[in-house]
């Protein structure tokens, strides 16, 4: 399952609570600034002196913290108070306007995302925002800038501390939903295609999931090679929205068996298959390869079955899985793949394929598109949009607090209040955090 990798920054020590989450390893857990307050972190403008005014400088912000492994209910929206953030060299403070939602972070909620740290933490892998502080060193980046961000963990909450070599420019017609929906699922698709798959004119390919984030991303970068033929799956509902996005040959997986449906129409079979599913469909994917053709594995979507871990479609899948040897794949002429994007530790490359990605959305080639925005006070729906696979596209999280006369999708979560004031270090922990919202159930 597709990841982040940005790498794990370092963060200011801050006392612990047992409902507050340790700072996430690649944004740092920064606050959100108070109504008109223009004091810049150290690092950045000149910092005022005075005990006094140290003491007025605590911030608040809103963020989406795992509490622990299960369903929906362990995502719970937490206040928090600290102290301004103090940049580093080479940081920037971003203000997020809009956080991505990723399988991974399905995965994550059931304790199936290795690369997750334990809980207590914030999740969000992707977002984009405003630039308000930058520290020392940076010169690429400047307070006003509109950016996309990209990090391991720690993004969904309303301020995050980032180096600024992980954050991109956007266009200026790109809206902030579309900024936080492009990194991971453009990333992985383009990634798994190009580096990969080695995607060429003439050449074709299956792609599971045709209507979920990465499957609109490979099917548009699909299209900006020529005469490549995509068959996509997906529930039959959603087949004239991926027809139109440039799926040649849609299949209902539910109602039909797609290996059968491929064949009929290409019997050979395909060039290369994007496969995050796992398990059976790994072997199938196999079968339906080309001679010289490219199996791409980049997900185990099929173990994830309910809002909580179910050890029998892990089991499952794990003893469907594709095995073969070397002597096999020589005598097939086939490839097999893994990708995992949270394991990529090249950050040039992963930078370089950002850009590159931007140049193609300024010439129009390619266009996230955006299913659904749920606030933070509606992750669980989000959660549950995405996991039920009723998603057309990218579905987004929004930081900022749900204006009262919207009507809610659904009861919101929870919002915890965490006081993380100097005063509070002398306190019990059980004082240390407060619900400020009672939990609905």
């Amino acid at each position: 399952m597709s990841g982040e990798e940005a790498p794990t920054q370092q963060q200011p020590e801050q006392e612990k609570t047992p409902d507050e989450p340790p700072p996430p390893p690649a944004a740092a857990d920064a606050p959100q600034q108070e109504s008109g307050s223009s004091s810049s972190p150290a690092g950045g403008a000149a910092a005022g002196g005075g005990e006094e005014e140290k003491k007025k400088a605590v911030l608040s912000c809103r963020a989406l913290v795992l509490t622990g492994h299960g369903g929906y209910d362990k995502v719970k929206l937490q206040v928090k108070t600290q102290s301004e953030p103090q940049l580093k060299a080479g940081e920037v403070l971003v203000r997020v306007k809009a956080c991505g939602l990723n399988f991974a972070e399905l995965l994550g909620r059931q304790g199936l995302y290795e690369l997750l740290p334990a809980p207590p933490v914030i999740m969000g892998m992707e977002g984009s925002g405003v630039i308000e502080a930058v520290g020392e060193d940076v010169k690429e980046r400047k307070v006003g800038d509109r950016v996309i961000v990209m990090s391991r963990s720690g993004l969904w909450q309303e301020v995050v501390v980032v180096s600024a070599y992980h954050t991109f420019p956007m266009p200026e017609q790109m809206s902030f939903e579309e900024g936080a929906a492009l990194p991971v699922n453009y990333v992985t698709a383009y990634l798994m295609l190009f580096e990969m798959g080695n995607v060429r004119p003439g050449k074709s390919v299956l792609i599971h999931m045709a209507a979920g984030g990465v499957g609109i991303a490979a099917t548009q970068l699909c299209q900006t090679v020529q005469d490549v033929t995509v068959f996509g799956t997906a529930s039959a509902s959603k087949h004239e929205t991926i027809t139109q996005g440039g799926v040649t040959h849609p299949i209902d997986y539910r109602t039909k068996d797609y290996v059968e449906e491929i064949r009929k129409i290409s019997p050979k079979g395909v060039d290369i298959v994007l496969d995050p599913l796992g398990g059976v469909d790994s072997q199938k994917g196999f079968s339906l390869l080309k001679p010289l053709g490219t199996l791409i594995v980049f997900g185990a979507a099929n173990c994830v079955t309910g809002q909580k871990k179910n050890l029998l479609a892990i089991a499952k899948t794990w003893y469907n899985q594709l095995s073969l040897s070397t002597m096999k794949l020589m005598q097939a002429n086939k490839a097999v793949c893994g990708f995992h994007l949270g394991y990529i530790a090249d950050e040039e490359l992963v930078s370089r394929t950002m850009f590159k990605l931007l140049e193609l959305y300024g010439q129009g080639k390619i266009k996230p598109r955006i299913d659904s925005c749920f606030h933070f006070e509606e992750v669980a729906d989000a959660m549950r949009r995405m996991h039920e696979r009723q998603n057309i596209g990218k579905v987004i999280l929004l930081p900022e607090a749900k204006k009262v006369e919207e009507k809610p999708k659904s009861d919101p979560e929870p919002v915890e209040n965490v006081e993380k004031t100097e005063a509070a270090g002398s306190e019990k922990k059980e004082e240390a955090t407060e619900e400020v919202k009672a939990e609905k159930d």
